[in-house]
């Protein structure tokens, strides 16, 4: 492979995450198509991105240290969260992104949630991790360790995004007991619990060849990590055409594009080389059992082509239970592309996780002493 097309695909890899080992491939697919225009941005008295909460350092269990913030509730506030078993909301973000992905749903909650968001490793603030950590299963470790270290006690909320999610299901599998015992419900957004080196990415015809050559590419690409940076910050025209190309399927205002570039961009060549192999290897069907006792919320959009809504519908066929919303005109970082109609979903979730709580609360002081104790109550 030339290095142009070593720095193309640096490029790509850098506007679409995930999907963006097929960059050099997307930007033949697109010569001569247009790109989503894109509108005005909105006035916003919070910008994307500004939000900040209680920083905390979780040590994980190798000892890389991952940043973590809570959105604290003022004294009053969690009293009353307490008394009536409002869970904590944990919010887990994708590949190539960060903590502040979750903007606009942090903005909605926070207040009225007791939230904890925090940065995968290698992404954000986290630290890289050690050599061979870039996996799924360590990620659910990781989340474990932000749990013990931020809300040890009392009834959660996991909302979890493309690899989020993911880290879930590896919690699940990693301790089935503390999701039967706390997690009352749980988001799965955009996300996949196994088959993902059979995608395409929306570019069937090239797909099989750049799966073979990504790998290889990636290698190369992270051994020449400070050309590739300096070349992608260079990148925008192509940059933003593939990120609209994975990101979203309709038209976004331009500081939705701009933020979302900028997390990417923000992700080096190295972390996004140590985690692709990853999702080939990522499998956590069997896990989904665990989520099974708490209210569970499927959502994708219908354009994703990252983990189309196949996926999805995989992970309801294992968790019948499950709401599953498919969003119309929507891609794979839906909560940006679509924020209202996401907040509605998970405003719907956390009210059945709460009516979860009360009735385990109530069957607590309903059963005789031996038999109580059990259940989701407690504060965080």
């Amino acid at each position: 492979m030339s290095s142009l097309r070593l720095v193309t695909l640096g490029v790509g890899l850098a506007a679409a995450g995930a999907g963006a080992v097929l960059g050099y491939g997307a930007e033949r697919l697109a010569v001569g198509r247009p790109v989503l225009p894109g509108h005005r941005s909105p006035r916003r008295e919070v910008p994307l991105g500004s939000l900040r909460g209680r920083p905390v350092v979780v040590r994980a269990g190798d000892g890389t240290e991952l940043h973590a913030e809570v959105d604290d509730l003022p004294e009053d506030e969690a009293r009353r969260a307490a008394e009536q078993g409002r869970p904590t909301v944990v919010l887990s973000h994708g590949y190539a992104l960060n903590l502040d992905f979750w903007h606009t749903q942090r903005l909605a909650l926070r207040g009225r949630y007791r939230l904890v968001l925090w940065d995968q490793r290698g992404h954000g603030r986290s630290e890289r991790g050690p050599v061979g950590s870039a996996t799924i299963d360590q990620l659910g470790e990781d989340l474990e360790a932000v749990l013990a270290a931020t809300c040890p006690r009392g009834p959660l909320v996991l909302l979890g995004h493309s690899m989020g999610g993911m880290t879930i299901m590896a919690l699940a599998a990693r301790d089935p007991d503390l999701v039967a015992e706390r997690v009352v419900a749980t988001a799965l957004v955009s996300t996949s619990a196994g088959g993902m080196e059979a995608n395409d990415f929306g570019l069937a015809a090239l797909a099989p060849a750049l799966r073979r050559v990504a790998p290889t590419a990636l290698g190369l690409l992270s051994r020449r990590a400070p050309l590739v940076e300096r070349t992608r910050a260079l990148g925008g025209d192509l940059e933003t055409l593939l990120v609209r190309h994975w990101s979203f399927a309709s038209d976004v205002p331009e500081d939705v594009v701009d933020f979302t570039a900028r997390m990417i961009a923000a992700t080096r060549i190295e972390v996004i080389d140590d985690f692709f192999p990853a999702f080939a290897r990522h499998d956590k069907a069997e896990a989904l059992d665990a989520l099974a006792g708490g209210e569970v919320l499927v959502l994708v959009g219908a354009d994703d082509l990252l983990t189309p809504p196949s996926h999805s519908e995989e992970i309801v066929r294992r968790l019948p239970g499950a709401e599953h919303v498919v969003v119309p005109q929507a891609g794979h970082l839906v909560p940006l592309e679509h924020p209202d109609v996401v907040q509605q979903a998970v405003e719907g979730l956390l009210r059945r996780g709460e009516r979860l709580v009360t009735h385990d609360r109530g069957r607590a002081v309903d059963a005789p002493d031996d038999a109580a104790g059990g259940g989701a109550g407690g504060t965080a």
